[in-house]
């Protein structure tokens, strides 16, 4: 991987930092992108100059292709894109669910995967060549209750990357997905919007998988020859059989 370029979205913090903290121990050049700029400058400075750093939502169709069209010419020769950007907001009922929190996650894990995406997708396009690594979760496989959004939203992932992998087949562009179980960062916090009490009840008497975990999962789907691609990978923590069976006294 030494020289190759990366684009990560979402690489502030949990799975996003975890997985360009593991590009860049391999000599990779990254990309970083993120919301908060002063936890991206840190980021940068931590694992060298050898890498940019872009600041934009995913949900804002503009403000992504003017970031990524603002790249210097050398860092646009993307070798891989790591769609990893994404929330859940709320868990509720279909009844009693906040629109607000439907809106956020389809427009940060639905549309605007796509917006990145699409932005990169000429870059690759002209070389015919590149990977496209898209962060799911197991409830693109099984809806769960009180999730159904967020359900959707990763299914739609899920679809997507399977289009793309038929659309790009003919160029030799990769793509793949990998589906998460529990995995054990800020993702509750935000879903529960800070409340920790109830963020924390989700890995309580949990072995779960941790953020280094599923950098070593994306590493190693970039990392295979160039004739093998990793179309699709579910990962779970021994703990966890599928969605809502868990085992808590691990």
């Amino acid at each position: 991987m030494k020289n190759k370029i990366i684009l990560i979205t979402g690489a502030t913090s949990g799975i996003g930092r975890a997985t360009a903290i593991r590009f860049a121990n391999v000599g990779a050049r990254l990309i970083l992108c993120g919301r908060r700029k002063e936890k991206l400058d840190v980021l940068v400075k931590d694992l060298g100059e050898n890498h940019q750093s872009l600041i934009f939502d995913v949900r804002d169709k503009k403000a992504v292709f003017k970031a990524i069209e603002s790249l210097p010419k050398e860092f646009k020769k993307i070798d891989v894109l790591i769609n990893n950007a994404g929330n859940a907001h709320g868990m509720d009922s279909a009844q009693t669910a906040n629109l607000d929190d439907w809106d956020a996650m389809i427009d940060s894990n639905v549309k605007g995967l796509m917006y990145v995406t699409k932005a990169v997708l000429p870059f690759m396009v002209e070389k015919q060549k590149g990977q496209i690594i898209n962060l799911g979760s197991i409830a693109a496989k099984e809806v769960y209750p009180d999730g159904s959004v967020y359900c959707s939203s990763k299914a739609a992932v899920d679809s997507f990357t399977k289009g793309l992998r038929v659309d790009l087949n003919p160029l030799g562009i990769r793509v793949g997905a990998i589906h998460p179980g529990l995995v054990e960062t800020e993702f509750s916090y935000i879903r529960f919007k800070g409340d920790q009490k109830r963020s924390k009840q989700v890995y309580e008497g949990m072995n779960a998988l941790n953020a280094e975990d599923i950098a070593d999962a994306i590493l190693y789907m970039t990392q295979v020859p160039e004739k093998v691609n990793i179309a699709d990978i579910v990962i779970l923590p021994t703990s966890q059989a599928n969605a809502y069976v868990n085992n808590r006294s691990v």
